[in-house]
């Protein structure tokens, strides 16, 4: 679908700070983060909403977004938790028409809303943060983790 900026990125024809890609998934730093660290998990095969996702792949979808919480946690970016969110459908205010889960580090005391200046949101240090979620990917994979458990990387 050449129309869809995601299926774009997904394709490496247009622009994006990726932090992890395998055959079926990539995940990239939202343009606008809400906080530093706003990572972006879509699959590389179009779904406008979730009625268009097959379950499995949607499953893949939230077992790597989860993984990229832990990361971020292991991080420099040494978050506290995380929100995953994945809107689905206009009325839910999803904006671009491909399914993303939005992976959202958290810290404590932060006052983060996420209505509040939703358009003025900018980047900083993208290539910095995205070098950070690698290496805490990279953390991860060192920590003995179950080789069953791992999403295919």
């Amino acid at each position: 679908m050449n129309d869809c900026v995601f299926c774009r990125i997904a394709a490496g024809e247009a622009p994006a700070t990726k932090v992890y890609e395998d055959d079926t998934l990539c995940a990239f730093l939202d343009i606008r983060p809400i906080t530093r660290g706003h990572t972006l998990v879509i699959p590389k095969q179009h779904a406008a909403e979730l009625e268009d996702l097959d379950a499995e792949l949607g499953a893949r979808i939230f077992r790597t977004g989860h993984r990229l919480a832990l990361a971020i946690r292991r991080s420099s970016l040494a978050t506290d938790g995380a929100n995953l969110v994945l809107n689905d459908g206009t009325a839910a205010f999803q904006t671009v028409p491909h399914v993303h889960l939005h992976v959202v580090p958290r810290k404590h005391g932060d006052i983060l809303r996420f209505a509040k200046g939703f358009l003025l949101r900018r980047s900083h240090d993208p290539v910095g943060t995205a070098a950070a979620i690698r290496a805490g990917m990279a953390a991860l994979d060192n920590e003995g983790e179950d080789p069953e458990e791992r999403v295919d990387r």
